[in-house]
């Protein structure tokens, strides 16, 4: 046993979900092995779009900057009729995460500077051309058995924790004897990636061509790319859509022609909604599609994968630290399954609205749409009820409901723009690096137990103040805003940014999480580079 190789977590997988985990556990100070079967970055664009949290993940590891370099920000979203004339729009606005609301993305160009940002860790280990055969739990972790598919060679190792980020068709999943429940659109959808020759106008707006006949969705990706994707009729083949003859009537119907665009590649593939029964069994958490699948109307496939590993990767460690009890990690489903829940089904009712079929339901629909949207109020309902929600786990690791002073409890805080005790401008989650963190309007208190388990406490300042010693100043006054108008005047915060415990002026702050240690230095973050 003492010859097998020892990780702290192995994360199965080297996609976007699988990859922002080994950043995030890499950057930690974890020993983290990676297992991929695939060669290299698979070649085909599949999500075409991210939101600002996600962004604001990627900033935790450095790389926020650097990959919005080659994403292209995101503006309405036009849903069109049969005839090209606009119905309704839907356009994103910020969360307060520090980052633009929307940025469509070119897939392969993305994981190749999340894989750069992974080799920034020597304590990170990469097997690509490996499978995972196995996964055998016992009292003290996981033993992996690995296929090397270079030279037919098997290998062990061992894993205090596994992180299956294996796609929707995980083995992992299915070696757990983990259901996936839900359904398989029987409606197959054509995809056509293409490299941009010619910019023509609305080359870079993402248009929903609600068209019975030929329902259509028009989407710009940046590097000078562009994908538009549509169902396969029940009296059509398959094959001969992707050839290059069908591929331009469509896209012709559309106004583009070869002088624009040059095909790239057309492939055919279904829609799911499902879930899977359990996210955990023992050390082994799924994460991404292996967890969930959701259609891909509102963009949100690839983010709800990175958002699952931001919300586990943190507790691992909290675990592995001895920082926090094992029992934390039963919160990971707990928080996560309810947002990706809302989402799928946002996903799905945006996905209605474009595909109707019925030619007198599709007349009703755009009436309908357009003089509901000139009724006040309306444009931001279908906004704030129809594309991406907030984030908030209702219920999870947050302080107990008689402790919850304030509204705050299980949101994420947003995230401005503050002076640090130096002066410096920097991003708010720049400055708390990552722990565990009291913040506090006004004057100091004792806080019991927070400053036993070794939490630091930070004053903010509002606009105007002087930079100072264990304070950040609110330069746009955001942060301090949303305070008050959740009640609070202190939070205890997680280190993803959500709100754990709340207390306003006249009320006392929730004790730390029962369990909870001061932290033995595991974390690497202070050395960790950018990734310019």
């Amino acid at each position: 046993m003492t010859d097998i190789p020892h990780y702290d977590v192995a994360v199965i997988g080297y996609g976007p979900t699988g990859v922002t985990a080994a950043n995030i556990l890499g950057q930690i100070g974890l020993k983290v092995l990676v297992i991929e079967r695939n060669p290299d970055i698979y070649g085909r664009a599949r999500a075409i779009s991210t939101d600002e949290e996600v962004l604001r993940i990627w900033q935790q590891v450095g790389l926020a900057d650097r990959l919005q370099e080659d994403m292209l920000p995101g503006n309405a979203a036009t849903f069109v009729d049969a005839n090209g004339a606009p119905f309704t729009e839907i356009a994103p606005v910020s969360h307060g995460s520090g980052h633009p609301p929307q940025q469509f993305i070119y897939q392969p160009a993305l994981e190749k500077v999340l894989r750069g940002g992974v080799e920034r860790f020597p304590n990170v280990d990469v097997l690509l051309e490996h499978e995972c055969l196995r996964v055998l739990q016992d009292a003290t972790g996981v033993e992996l058995m690995l296929a090397d598919l270079r030279n037919d060679a098997f290998e062990r190792v061992r894993a205090s924790y596994v992180i299956a980020a294996d796609g929707g068709a995980s083995p992992t999943r299915a070696q757990l004897g983990i259901g996936y429940e839900g359904r398989t659109y029987a409606e197959r959808w054509v995809v056509i990636d293409t490299k941009v020759l010619q910019e023509w106008p609305g080359h870079d707006r993402l248009r929903f061509h609600c068209n019975p006949d030929r329902p259509t969705v028009d989407c710009p990706t940046p590097l000078g790319h562009h994908r538009w994707e549509f169902p396969v009729r029940d009296d059509e083949d398959e094959d001969e859509l992707v050839t290059d003859a069908a591929i331009w009537r469509v896209l012709n119907n559309q106004g583009i022609t070869d002088t624009q665009v040059k095909i790239l590649r057309a492939v055919v593939y279904s829609h799911h909604v499902r879930f899977a029964d359990r996210w955990r069994v023992g050390r082994v958490f799924l994460a991404g599609d292996a967890a969930h699948a959701m259609p891909p109307w509102i963009g949100q496939g690839m983010s709800a994968g990175v958002r699952d590993v931001a919300n586990l990767c943190w507790k691992l460690a909290a675990v592995l630290d001895g920082t926090l009890p094992e029992s934390i990690l039963d919160s990971y489903q707990l928080e996560r399954l309810p947002h990706v829940r809302e989402v799928t089904d946002r996903a799905v009712k945006v996905g209605r609205l474009i595909t109707q079929r019925h030619p007198v339901l599709a007349a009703v629909r755009d009436r309908f749409f357009r003089i509901a949207m000139r009724v006040p109020g309306i444009p931001e309902w279908l906004r704030d009820n129809r594309w991406i929600p907030d984030a908030f786990y209702p219920r999870g690791l947050l302080a107990g409901p008689k402790a919850v002073a304030s509204a705050a409890v299980g949101w994420l805080v947003p995230q401005p723009w503050v002076l640090d005790e130096k002066g410096s401008l920097e991003r708010l989650d720049d400055v708390l690096g990552g722990r565990w963190t009291i913040l506090h309007v006004g004057s100091p208190d004792s806080w019991p137990g927070w400053r036993t388990a070794g939490v630091p406490t930070v004053r903010l300042a509002g606009p105007g103040a002087a930079p100072a010693a264990d304070t950040v100043v609110d330069t746009n006054g955001t942060l301090i805003r949303w305070m008050r108008a959740k009640g609070a005047t202190v939070l205890a915060l997680r280190p993803d940014g959500v709100v754990y415990a709340a207390a306003g002026p006249d009320t006392n702050l929730a004790p730390p999480p029962p369990g909870m240690k001061a932290a033995s230095s595991i974390r690497l973050s202070e050395e960790t580079e950018t990734l310019a």
